[in-house]
């Protein structure tokens, strides 16, 4: 009986002390900004700060989310082929007036060539003084959310996508990624050139070298009066002096 008394004892000790640490931890990771809650906008762990919108925000008051904050935006501009967000030209010209460093996004396609796509996005986004780097979204949708597309097939698609806006934009593109879609199809070295933006909820993505960091799909500011009233939340890893000259030509 006191063997199992003190054994008892012992698991209670060590699961006190594990949960010490486990307290600890998030504590120090939640101090250095490494965990971030949906709704915490321009985190002050940051000093660089950033949305990303598409037609589903309305119509953006782009001088009213630069006074809270926001430094960046990233814009869809393009899906697939053909498809042209509707709002892309409005919230360029909106974003460069107020001050808020734009990049725009195309959402990556797996059924149509990469070279339609680019021609797609090109036709979409003027070459831009100061604006960030073209980015591609790689994540899924329909039947693909179940059975994605194989690495082979993926990647036939989106190595000309690449060169192609790189060689309209004068910079390497933008890689936007899931854990899931990294995994599948930029892992093993072969992208590690392009700059990466690393969708991961709450917990910064400390796997890889990330440079900008999607933290929140649930964020919530004024300035917007689309149907949809949460907006993503995003920061830049680095200072804001290597923010301004983060992918210029």
């Amino acid at each position: 009986m006191r063997k199992i008394c003190r054994l008892l004892l012992r698991l209670i000790l060590l699961c006190a002390v594990l949960a010490a640490v486990c307290a600890g931890t998030v504590a120090l990771l939640r101090w250095r900004g490494h965990i971030l809650l949906p709704e915490e906008s321009h985190p002050q762990e940051w000093e660089v700060f950033g949305v990303d919108v598409s037609t589903y925000q309305g119509r953006v008051d782009w001088g009213a989310l630069a006074a809270q904050g926001v430094d960046f935006a990233f814009i869809k501009a393009t899906e697939g082929s053909s498809l042209q967000d509707v709002r892309f030209a409005e919230n360029w010209a909106g974003a460069l007036a107020a001050g808020v460093r734009p990049g725009a996004y195309h959402f990556f396609s797996y059924d149509t060539p990469g070279e339609q796509q680019a021609e797609n996005f090109i036709a979409a986004v003027p070459v831009t003084d100061g604006a960030l780097p073209p980015v591609i979204d790689i994540e899924f949708y329909g039947d693909y959310l179940e059975e994605p597309a194989d690495r082979e097939s993926a990647q036939a698609i989106l190595d000309p996508l690449l060169a192609a806006l790189e060689e309209r934009y004068g910079v390497k593109p933008i890689l936007y990624a899931t854990y899931r879609s990294y995994q599948l199809y930029l892992s093993g070295g072969k992208y590690d050139d392009y700059p990466l933006w690393m969708s991961s909820p709450m917990v910064s993505p400390l796997l890889w070298d990330w440079d900008f960091w999607q933290y929140s799909h649930a964020g919530h500011l004024e300035g917007y009066d689309g149907h949809q009233q949460r907006i993503d939340f995003n920061v830049y890893r680095g200072s804001r002096q290597q923010f301004d000259a983060f992918g210029l030509p």
